[in-house]
């Protein structure tokens, strides 16, 4: 658990680093909110349970991908792709898997790009490499997914079908409002880069 809280605090290091650089090259930082958590010890044991395998650090390392873990709440649809490739030109960080569910959303409506890191953490007689899932979604996906966890929690994960309908509705409505102020931010954008043209 250590470990895993080492590597947190390592990818939290780099992606500020990253947030502040942006902000002093392009003047807008992509990055709006970062909230990283290490899973607990109930939440670790009852997922090897439901994966049938006994209850041990081993298969926790093995078998359970998401110890730690950090969401990047971003502005824009844009965001997710240039952060996403901001960590990939990181020579420590190796992406062992990417699940695009903002191109491909689930079948609920859920959209977020889910990366799988793994980052070395240097210890006093070695280093370890462990593991880190990345979530980068806009604030508009997560105030989405935040609610619909709890509307699923108090159902117990069987909500009634009508809920299900419109949570898949909500969900469209988010991917409308993010792909609406995309392009607004591209013809803001625009117009900037018109108008310093025409005082040069």
């Amino acid at each position: 658990m250590l470990l895993h809280r080492f590597a947190l605090e390592e990818v939290n290091t780099k992606l500020k680093i990253l947030n502040e650089e942006f902000q002093f090259i392009h003047d807008y930082n992509p990055m709006e909110h970062l909230k990283s958590r290490v899973k607990s010890l109930e939440s670790i044991g009852a997922k090897l349970e439901k994966k049938g395998l006994d209850i041990t650090p081993e298969n926790a390392v093995k078998h359970v991908h998401d110890i730690a873990g950090i969401r990047i709440s971003c502005s824009f649809l844009s965001d997710i792709f240039k952060i996403r490739e901001m960590l990939e030109n990181q020579d420590d960080i190796s992406i062992l898997r990417v699940k695009d569910y903002v191109t491909n959303p689930k079948p609920n409506g859920y959209r977020s790009l889910h990366l799988l890191c793994e980052i070395p953490v240097f210890l006093t007689n070695r280093s370890e490499k462990i593991v880190v899932e990345i979530q980068i979604r806009t604030v508009a996906m997560d105030f989405w997914a935040s609610l619909e966890h709890k509307i699923y929690y108090k159902y117990q994960q069987e909500a009634p079908r009508h809920l299900i309908e419109e949570l898949k509705e909500a969900a469209e409505i988010v991917m409308n409002l993010d792909d609406k102020m995309k392009k607004l931010n591209e013809e803001i954008d625009e117009y900037k880069k018109h108008i310093e043209d025409n005082e040069n």
